[in-house]
Formats: C-alpha cells, sequence, structure tokens
C-alpha cells in the first residue's frame, strides 16, 4: 500500500473518530434541539378560557405552557388530558392544533419541555422524564380536574414522554401520534454509520407499550419520514 493511501486511510480514520466523539458528546443537543419561542397567552391561538401557567420540577426547573380548564358544562370534577408535543415543537407553535383537538369537557395541560420554548433548563432523556412527573403532579393537583381521568397524549418524542409517564402513574388511557419503537431503533435509521453501541439514550417505547394495562390508541401516517410507520 502506498504511502499516499496510508495518509489518506489515517485521515479517513480520524475524522470518523471524530465524528465519533462528538457524536457521544453531543448527543443530547442532536436528540433534543430544543427550539426556543416566545409564549403567547392562549387567546392568541382561539382559546380565550385558557392561561399561562409555570410549574417547577422536582430538580428546582421551571417550566412554561398552558392551562386550559374544562368548559363550563363539563362535570365537577372533569377529566384531564396531558399533552406531549414533538421534538422539533412548543407550545406556541402547536396552539391552533390544540384549540381544533381540544375536548371541552377535560382540563388540559400543555407544556413546553425545559429548553424548549421559554421553559428554563437544558433536556435530556432523565430530564424530560422529570418534566412529566412535575406536569402529572401540577394537574392532579387541580381542583376542577379527577386526578383518577387523567389521559396522556404524546406526539412523537412525547409518545416516549407519555409511556414513560403511564408506567409511573394511574392514567386512564394513552394516545400515541407518530410515535417511534426506540431512540436505538431511530439512530440505526437515521445514523446507521454509528455503532450501536455510542447510542445512550433509550426511549424503549415498545417495552413500555407492551407493558400498559390501560387502553392504548396510535395514530401513524404513511408520509413520515422520521419514524416510518412501520416503528408505529
Amino acid at each position: 500500500m502506498s504511502a499516499h493511501l496510508l495518509r489518506a486511510l489515517a485521515l479517513v480514520l480520524l475524522l470518523y473518530g471524530l465524528i465519533l466523539v462528538l457524536a457521544w458528546r453531543y448527543q443530547d443537543r442532536l436528540a433534543f434541539p430544543a427550539p426556543r419561542t416566545r409564549l403567547p397567552a392562549p387567546a392568541a391561538a382561539g382559546l380565550p378560557d385558557g392561561r399561562r401557567v409555570a410549574v417547577t420540577t422536582a430538580d428546582g426547573v421551571t417550566l412554561r405552557g398552558w392551562y386550559l380548564p374544562p368548559g363550563r358544562g363539563a362535570p365537577r370534577p372533569a377529566a384531564a388530558l396531558l399533552w406531549f408535543c414533538g421534538n422539533m415543537e412548543t407550545v406556541a407553535g402547536m396552539g391552533p392544533l390544540a384549540a381544533d383537538w381540544r375536548p371541552a369537557e377535560a382540563a388540559l395541560l400543555f407544556l413546553d419541555y425545559r429548553g424548549y420554548g421559554e421553559s428554563d433548563g437544558t433536556p435530556t432523556e432523565a430530564a424530560l422524564y422529570r418534566d412529566a412527573d412535575a406536569a402529572w403532579a401540577w394537574l392532579a393537583a387541580q381542583p376542577e380536574g379527577d386526578s383518577g381521568r387523567v389521559a396522556v397524549y404524546g406526539r412523537s418524542l412525547g409518545g416516549a414522554v407519555a409511556l414513560y409517564l403511564a408506567a409511573r402513574h394511574p392514567v386512564r388511557a394513552v394516545v400515541l401520534d407518530s410515535p417511534f419503537s426506540s431512540a436505538r431503533a431511530l439512530a440505526r435509521l437515521h445514523y446507521w454509520f454509528l455503532p450501536s453501541g455510542l447510542v445512550h439514550l433509550s426511549m424503549d417505547t415498545v417495552a413500555r407499550a407492551r407493558a400498559l394495562a390501560v387502553p392504548l390508541f396510535v395514530a401513524h401516517g404513511t408520509a413520515d419520514r422520521i419514524a416510518p410507520i412501520g416503528m408505529g
């Protein structure tokens, strides 16, 4: 093998090693891009009865989002719904969808994960789970809601968060929109050139879904290029 070829091979190996180091070091940043957006009042999205709220997690991080009380005609205490966004989504961006999909008879808590929107902190897998626990505790404490009738909705990344919550708290039902099977499966799909052992994230939604003892509804689209329908 010529000296030029050896140098080229050494350079390729060096660059690949650098990619591995960066992928390990900045894995959370790649997985959780945390878009920062201003959080408007719910009324700006057609939800005049909603209000901005701040929820503090067990590790002292402040999460910000919207709380929508149950409609006037709903029985008290009313059912409640926790909504967990997708990876590149924030409450501000998903507001119009919440206005269309909101169940009028239920209370709804819609928070940005830490680092997203106007929420404080830095996202990691474990940290997002702490956010979910804080959201549950806050919603369960609202006097007009029934803590025994809480459902969770998770969209994409939010599906993993919703299933974590359902494994720890007595939710009544789980709705998943475009979920992925696990973080490692996503990494194999989009970062096939990286060793599987490099991925320290788990988010094993399949294992958690199998352990559910409550109704589960899954919706997925055939055009999803991030988490293909086979992951649903």
